[in-house]
């Protein structure tokens, strides 16, 4: 039977105990609409909580929600449960949590994602079993979960935003201090819930952090939000800006916006710079600079 995940956008006034308790209505009736609930993330911060259902269908889900407690999901997406358990650590409810009379479970599905893409130069292949156990060391020492590897990428899930940030710096850091000279790699950090408007989990975050390593000039790019997190948790200290390139919110606005137009077009035997001054409504001379400045490249190239 397949897996769903659903969300919920809560109100101010809900708290981890009151999900506790919509999940517990949820597992007394589920088995009247041939549906399992797995387990559920809640973010207080943020106001969201996020349900994994075993159901024949998203139909299912949605009645059982209906009847249980009355308190609908504004979306749902199919999932694969391995998937799942990369991104968010587990599939179930911890097991500390089944202790308690009430399932309560403040653990927000807010990540953070790492995107790591890396190019041989003059190299042969060989060389990269010593890079990639090196890579996978670092990421490990900063609880970081490897949802995808490739042979020049590394998709990363962090818990933590700081542990996220830690460790790319950290990579940088031991990168110069190993013999890895013939090797050039980017990385990409960007935040967010895993079911938004797209059809696949972290979609949205997981495009944004590989536009931000593949398109945006720098070592290590960071979404501001990202920024912003990490020095909230460590009282304002301020990232090294020598070592990461930080877009504002208005120019990774603008990137997006430039990269869902080239995804549309980019197949157009005409295509002109043109249409891009034309779709991002500026004139060709700032979209000029702009696209220098983000990605240190022109318009044509």
């Amino acid at each position: 039977m397949p897996i769903y995940m659903d969300r919920h956008d809560v109100s101010d006034e809900v708290t981890a105990s009151h999900v506790a308790q919509l999940h517990k209505e949820d597992l007394k009736i589920q088995h009247k609409f041939d549906c399992r609930g797995l387990t559920y993330w809640f973010d207080g911060q943020r106001k969201t909580a996020f349900c994994l259902v075993e159901a024949p269908n998203k139909e299912a889900i949605k009645n059982m929600h209906d009847h249980a407690h009355g308190q609908l999901p504004h979306r749902i997406i199919k999932v694969d449960d391995t998937i799942v358990e990369s991104f968010l650590g587990r599939i179930e409810d911890p097991e500390k949590s089944k202790k308690t009379k009430l399932n309560i479970i403040n653990e927000p599905a807010f990540r953070t994602i790492m995107f790591i893409s890396f190019k041989r130069i003059n190299l042969k292949k060989q060389y990269l079993n010593t890079f990639n156990p090196f890579i996978i060391k670092i990421i490990n020492s900063f609880y970081g979960r490897i949802v995808k590897q490739e042979l020049h990428s590394f998709l990363v899930s962090f818990s933590s935003v700081s542990d996220a940030v830690n460790c790319a710096m950290d990579i940088s850091s031991e990168f110069n201090k190993e013999d890895f000279t013939n090797i050039k790699f980017n990385i990409g950090l960007s935040a967010g819930v895993p079911v938004t408007e797209k059809d696949n989990i972290f979609e949205d975050t997981i495009i944004k952090s590989k536009r931000l390593c593949n398109t945006v000039e720098g070592l290590i790019v960071m979404s501001s939000e990202v920024k912003d997190l990490y020095e909230s948790e460590h009282q304002n200290k301020k990232i090294n800006t020598g070592l990461v390139n930080t877009l504002s919110t208005s120019d990774e606005i603008f990137l997006n916006n430039l990269m869902d137009y080239t995804d549309k077009i980019w197949h157009k035997s005409d295509l002109k710079v043109d249409d891009y001054s034309q779709y991002l409504g500026i004139s060709k001379s700032q979209l000029y600079r702009k696209i220098k400045s983000l990605t240190g490249v022109s318009p044509n190239t």
